[in-house]
């Protein structure tokens, strides 16, 4: 069996944010910080499995998504509804 990872991604239209509670618990100030942190960041998963709903910032569903663990991978959004890709190269 392959190893998996755990990524929070948005799955609504507007746009990944995170609830005041959930920012104080992750010890970050909830108008910035909160747009850089990495989404397999294990802190931030553990607070959104423990909020549940709670940690949705305004206009987000945040949902957590299992990869293979060896997966290079980007996160994807139209209009901030988010979805996770494989990276891959790319040449203009």
């Amino acid at each position: 069996m392959s190893k998996t990872k755990k990524v929070v991604i948005n799955t609504c239209y507007g746009g990944f944010g995170l609830s005041e509670k959930a920012c104080k618990m992750l010890g970050i100030d909830s108008e910035y910080d909160h747009v850089d942190i990495d989404r397999h960041n294990k802190n931030l998963i553990n607070v959104v499995e423990t909020l549940g709903d709670e940690a949705n910032g305004e206009c987000a569903e945040l949902k957590i998504v299992e990869i293979p663990d060896d997966v290079d991978y980007i996160i994807e959004e139209y209009d901030g509804l988010e979805w996770i890709s494989e990276s891959h190269r790319t040449w203009t």
